[in-house]
């Protein structure tokens, strides 16, 4: 199979020599599968020199137009051989699949929402920024939740409270879904909640994560340790949503998107949740809940460690897509304290906060003018959850991982405003 690319506007045309078969339907779908992870959502394809389709190949041609119909793109067949349009008119897809790409510009879809056009365009050294308003005077009220140092010396019990997040809020910690305290406290482990939905990974030995979604209005509840939840005064909020995309496909490292978010949020503290496609992800997760421990044992001494976190020692996940959630800060908060930790950035003033980030099986994001909740929502339902971890630098000068990096997506974020006293039960 040969197969040459040209682009046509907004289009990437594919132009397709050989068969499409249940062989080179693999390497047809492997090249789409590239062009679409390299940001080109419309895509049209000319078979007019293929002289074999099989039902294998229809089969990818039909995941593809889903696929990319799913994200606000568009696949279409603009031309085809005779026998390639008899096997597509037997297979009652040529209405589908035959035709001219759509007019982007005419597409609809429900996950998109009203808003202007970007307000600017910013080119800075690791990405090309869009900063688009939401609602320019939303702030965040952050309220950390249990005691850090009790939980994980598992003597902290008594802080642990069952709650429903609102889907104006985001939270992260060590939680579990479950009855109550006592169904749970084997399993707990760390847990990001956003958009109505929360995702956690169980401590029990089984290493698979879990999630829940809100059902008929009502939020899933959570049993949460220890952990910190960015509330918003309204329906809507961040103040501004950022489209990033990587320059020359190099990745963009987190600590770097962190500083630019802060930068372009003109604050010197946010919250921020983020969907993004990886290039890889470095962090850490709890093997064991610390509610085993008893209070006999020291949880992060060495080599007792190894049995109570698992680290990423190199780069994992990558080419899948995350959704992230956390806060980043400048300097220092009284609030945030036992809640947030350094980064290890190179030069400029230092940053610090906490972040966990649920991995999904690869889609990619659609751009433009996103709304959260929906975004979340069919990640949960149409792809599968891989893992979860705390997000983490690993600055170490021979064996070190690096940190965690990102190819294209989008920000919601706003200031955090002040200091909030900590959520009880």
């Amino acid at each position: 199979m040969e197969i040459t690319r040209q682009m046509r506007g907004e289009a990437l045309e594919l132009k397709v020599q050989g068969r499409v078969d249940g062989y080179w339907s693999d390497h047809l779908s492997a090249a789409v599968d590239r062009e679409i992870r390299q940001g080109h959502h419309h895509i049209e394809l000319d078979l007019s020199q293929v002289g074999f389709l099989s039902s294998a190949g229809i089969g990818t041609l039909v995941r593809l137009y889903k696929e990319l119909k799913g994200i606000q793109g568009s696949f279409v067949i603009s031309n085809c051989s005779r026998y390639v349009l008899k096997v597509l008119q037997l297979s009652k897809l040529e209405d589908v699949l035959v035709g001219k790409v759509a007019d982007v510009s005419s597409t609809v879809d429900v996950r998109r929402i009203e808003s202007p056009a970007a307000v600017s365009k910013i080119e800075r050294p690791e990405a090309i920024y869009e900063v688009y308003p939401l609602a320019p005077d939303a702030t965040l009220q952050c309220q950390p939740i249990g005691d850090a140092a009790s939980t994980m010396y598992g003597s902290g019990a008594q802080n642990c409270q069952t709650l429903q997040f609102a889907n104006s809020t985001f939270a992260i910690g060590l939680g579990a879904i479950g009855d109550d305290f006592e169904d749970c406290k084997r399993r707990v482990g760390e847990f990001i909640n956003a958009g109505g939905a929360v995702a956690y990974l169980p401590t029990d030995g089984t290493n698979v994560p879990d999630f829940l979604l809100a059902q008929g209005g009502q939020a899933p509840e959570v049993q949460v340790c220890y952990g910190l939840a960015c509330h918003g005064s309204n329906s809507q909020p961040f103040s501004s949503l950022i489209r990033f995309e990587a320059k020359d496909g190099v990745p963009i490292p987190l600590t770097a998107l962190l500083g630019s978010c802060l930068e372009l949020a003109h604050s010197e503290q946010i919250g921020v949740v983020i969907i993004a496609e990886t290039a890889g992800l470095i962090g850490a997760a709890l093997r064991r809940s610390p509610f085993t421990a008893n209070g006999k044992q020291e949880p992060f001494g060495f080599p007792g460690i190894r049995d109570w976190l698992t680290f990423t020692a190199e780069p994992a996940y990558a080419n899948r897509v995350a959704l992230v959630a956390g806060v980043v800060l400048r300097g220092g908060s009284q609030t945030l304290t036992s809640f947030i930790r350094p980064f290890n950035t190179p030069g400029g003033v230092p940053l610090a906060g906490h972040f966990h980030a649920a991995a999904f099986s690869y889609r990619p994001v659609q751009r433009g003018v996103i709304e959260l909740k929906a975004s979340i929502k069919s990640l949960f339902e149409g792809q599968s959850l891989e893992g979860i971890l705390h997000l983490l630098t690993d600055d170490r000068a021979i064996s070190g991982a690096g940190e965690s990096a990102f190819i294209r997506g989008a920000c919601w974020m706003a200031p955090i405003s002040g200091p909030t006293q900590e959520r009880s039960a």
